[in-house]
């Protein structure tokens, strides 16, 4: 029956890889993944160890071994998507106030190789704060304005992907990877931050510079007729700057509430959704604002337009990984990773290729299963980063890559061969940097 499990894990896992060709939502495969795979635990009454490794098969009840180990993996995958939950209200609350058109709107250069750096730095810092989907999504919303010519446009959008990567991984609210790894304190905060904002930022530099030396960026562009500018300022509303700055300090603030708190992220998460939407009652979006137009800007219609399919999706895959951890499949693939290759550095960096085919979430999860290291320890930080950087080198590698596919229509193949060396080198670059500083100062 483990033969079974595991087979359910990897033809789940297959489905979820092919799931464009299949024209089939990753959410299906991954939600009957989640649910097979306890089910043949439970009908074949495998071998189980708690969350320290301690076998349970015998000492006592079996079903009551089992419901223990389960609800621990529910409680687990809890405190991800409540936290993801609580972060993607927050981010479509300011949406629907126009908050990050206060950002944008600032942005008129015609410069193309100038417009390349903004776009990267603001998608890194923006990642950091937001995430790295959300900040791709305005900043495509942003290039649809300032670039008309889609052409153009591509390149700008690809290499804001990989610098809304970059920016993701060194910031623990960055990155559905970085969250997990935060949550399940295997990193801090302050941990993250040091070892990894300078290979991040190298992971964009390295991209962006040698783009900006390209045929692609030279000249200038051209900027929007006035009529559309004037369009685009009355997107904004009364209320942007207000819900901007809050919802953005209100993210900020939970790491700091973790750390003098001590509390779980996901408590955090839920005080900072709570006071936004407490604000997002009471302002006026609008001069002639009443109460048949406050449903267009309350939390229930940004409660509706959040992707509940990513919340399931991730459900589904971490409570199947969870089985294999819970069977020691995945500690037996760590022992064997570690005897067929001659570092740990290479097995993680493997993992930073594989996540560019594979969705980084799983591979995360499965590393946590595998691995029994202090918080903070190298090899965190480094899965971190290879997991959060990696997923740039294919247009499908990451959540900011899929999206922008979705809204630009970025061919694959184009993608492969304009962008993925450059999401390669900067992948390589910042990866030698952090080994270089870890050698050095930790």
């Amino acid at each position: 029956m483990l033969i079974g499990v595991i087979a359910c894990f990897v033809i789940g896992y297959l489905v979820i890889v092919f799931e464009h060709p299949l024209k089939l939502d990753k959410t299906v495969p991954a939600l009957i993944m989640g649910a097979m795979t306890w089910a043949l635990v439970s009908v074949g009454h495998l071998d189980l160890f708690d969350h320290h490794g301690h076998p349970l098969h015998g000492e006592g009840d079996y079903y009551e071994g089992l419901t223990g180990v389960l609800v621990h993996h529910v409680g687990k995958t809890a405190e991800i998507l409540i936290f993801l939950i609580g972060a993607m209200t927050i981010v479509e609350l300011i949406d629907l106030h126009k908050g990050f058109s206060v950002i944008t709107n600032r942005i008129n250069t015609t410069s193309k190789k100038k417009m390349l750096w903004v776009v990267c730095i603001l998608a890194f810092f923006l990642s950091a704060t937001l995430d790295n989907l959300a900040s791709t999504i305005v900043l495509v919303s942003l290039l649809r304005r300032l670039v008309p010519e889609k052409e153009e446009r591509l390149w700008f959008v690809s290499l804001a992907v990989i610098a809304a990567n970059a920016g993701g991984a060194w910031s623990p609210i960055g990155d559905v990877t970085t969250t997990m790894l935060w949550i399940g304190q295997k990193v801090s905060t302050p941990g993250l931050i040091t070892h990894l904002v300078v290979p991040s930022f190298v992971c964009l530099a390295v991209p962006t510079f040698i783009a900006s030396l390209l045929p692609a960026f030279k000249g200038s562009i051209t900027l929007i007729p006035r009529d559309a500018e004037l369009d685009a300022e009355r997107n904004s509303v009364l209320s942007s700057k207000l819900m901007l700055g809050v919802g953005i300090a209100a993210l900020v603030s939970v790491p700091f509430f973790k750390a003098i708190t001590h509390m779980p992220p996901y408590i955090g998460m839920m005080l900072a959704l709570g006071i936004v939407w407490l604000v997002s009652e009471y302002i006026h979006p609008e001069e002639d604002f009443d109460e048949e137009r406050k449903h267009l800007y309350s939390a229930h219609t940004a409660l509706s337009r959040i992707e509940m399919s990513s919340i399931l999706f991730f459900l589904g895959i971490l409570m199947a990984v969870g089985s294999l951890e819970s069977l020691g499949v995945l500690q037996n693939l760590a022992e064997m990773l570690d005897a067929a290759l001659p570092s740990q550095d290479l097995v993680v960096l493997l993992l930073g290729v594989f996540s560019a085919i594979i969705d980084n979430v799983p591979l995360v999860a499965a590393s946590m299963g595998m691995y029994d290291f202090p918080i903070d320890d190298k090899i965190w930080h480094f899965i971190a980063y290879s997991a959060g950087t990696g997923g740039s080198m294919l247009i499908i590698g990451s959540a900011a890559g899929v999206a922008a596919m979705g809204m630009e229509r970025i061919d694959f193949i184009w993608y492969l061969k304009k962008i993925s060396w450059l999401a390669f080198l900067g992948f390589i670059s910042g990866a030698v940097v952090f080994l270089i500083m870890y050698s050095m100062f930790f």
